[in-house]
């Protein structure tokens, strides 16, 4: 990166910015609004607004979500990797959002409507492997310009990663405890952790299909990391057996094999452009750092849905 000290923008003046967290006031629209709008505008975007704001800033709080870039060094990279930071955080919400709507679909016996939001799943788990697009292009040079100033700071600190690998069942009571002091956080962090995964539904759901699942595999310790059981993957083998478009659970398992595939690629993409920053450095939050991606790459959700292809 250009070795130079970088001229950080500002956007925001912080002093006219409304931090509350709760959703501002706004007009609701209706079609017949929007048309008497575009009536006065002869179809120009509307630029005259009272108050102190505009609609579109009040929706998403942009003012907000714009003045929380704060570079610690003069190191030119450091705004890419808090920008990147930030935007797999956002992510991370999206993705949990939908496997926990997923997971409440399974839980109900609406198959279609849960594969529909694991799509959407999909995509965004799509998405966060592309993130390493834009953060490989940071520089072991530029890295080591402002790495310091991350103290012990870690993304394995990511609290909104640790609810999407909870929801999916990789539970770490380790892992889970970095958050423990956190007291806005720690409670939801702990509700998840000592829950059904959306995995542990669909195994629910495959046993109320009648398929013979050991008892142990539906009363067990949420709290404990999933293993691969011989019964869940007998009953997968015989789904697959009798594969067929028409067969919503055979469905349902690719649907769940992609999401998990798609999350192996992010893992693998962070591993490579971590090894190719810092090389074999240790990690800033006391990991091995690539010694501990490495380790993570092999990670599957669903590990019946793998072994069963070496017996189709």
């Amino acid at each position: 990166m250009p070795k130079y000290t970088p001229y950080v923008t500002h956007v925001v003046d912080p002093v006219g910015v409304d931090t509350s967290i709760e959703p501002r006031p706004m007009e609701m629209g209706s079609d017949q609004s929007r048309e008497s709008v575009v009536a006065k505008t002869s179809g120009k975007p509307l630029v005259d607004f009272e108050g102190k704001t505009n609609p579109y800033i009040d929706y998403q709080s942009i003012d907000i979500l714009l003045s929380l870039q704060h570079p610690r060094s003069e190191g030119y990279d450091e705004m890419c990797f808090i920008v990147m930071g930030q935007i797999k955080e956002m992510i991370f919400r999206g993705l949990h959002f939908e496997l926990k709507n997923a997971q409440m679909q399974i839980r109900e016996d609406n198959l279609g409507n849960a594969m529909q939001i694991l799509e959407r799943a999909i995509a965004y788990t799509k998405y966060l492997a592309d993130t390493w697009n834009v953060l490989s292009t940071i520089s072991t040079e530029g890295f080591s310009e402002f790495r310091n100033n991350l103290g012990t700071a870690s993304g394995q600190l990511s609290f909104m990663y640790r609810h999407v690998e909870f929801v999916l069942g990789n539970k770490s009571k380790r892992l889970a405890a970095a958050h423990k002091n956190v007291s806005h956080v720690w409670p939801e962090i702990d509700k998840a952790l000592h829950s059904q995964s959306l995995y542990d539904d669909v195994i629910a759901l495959l046993n109320r299909r009648g398929l013979k699942i050991d008892g142990a595999m539906l009363n067990r310790d949420w709290s404990e990391p999933y293993k691969a059981n011989d019964s869940v993957e007998l009953a997968w083998l015989g789904i697959y057996k009798g594969a067929s478009l028409d067969n919503d659970l055979y469905t349902l398992g690719e649907k769940l094999t992609s999401l998990d595939e798609n999350f192996s690629i992010y893992r693998w993409r962070h591993f490579l452009t971590v090894q190719k920053i810092i090389g074999y450095k240790p990690g800033t939050g006391g990991s091995a750092g690539v010694g501990w991606l490495q380790q993570v790459t092999g990670h599957r959700f669903f590990p019946e849905l793998w072994s069963i292809r070496t017996n189709l």
